[in-house]
């Protein structure tokens, strides 16, 4: 895989788990992850803008990001997030489908895929 792909998804998933369990971290902690993520701000500069060392902004970074790492390795937000949102993009195509398919089988599946989405929930 290309590493500005690697990096895109790496980018993405961050902030997934900001979104989830940001309000977790501190006032601090916040403002410096979301002007790393979110604001695209390299250390350096949020160093300089912050008044603080840059090692001190990469290791804050490298903190925030094992918290909402554990966070999820806890309670699965994002997952269960990822596969509810898969699973209504497959009902959304298997309503696309009326006419195309006898209507029963596309009942069922939706009826099937909206039993598994209650059941993450």
């Amino acid at each position: 895989m290309l590493p500005e792909v690697v990096d895109m998804e790496k980018i993405v998933v961050q902030g997934l788990l900001y979104d989830f369990y940001g309000e977790l971290l501190t006032e601090h902690q916040r403002q410096i992850y979301e002007d790393f993520v979110l604001n695209d701000l390299s250390p350096s500069e949020i160093a300089q803008e912050r008044g603080i060392s840059r090692q001190g902004v990469h290791d804050l970074i490298k903190r925030c990001n094992r918290i909402l790492e554990d966070y999820e390795k806890k309670l699965h937000l994002v997952a269960k997030f990822m596969s509810i949102r898969e699973k209504v993009g497959r009902i959304q195509n298997l309503v696309k489908l009326e006419g195309q398919a006898p209507e029963e089988e596309i009942l069922s599946r939706v009826a099937r895929l909206s039993s598994e989405i209650l059941e993450e929930l």
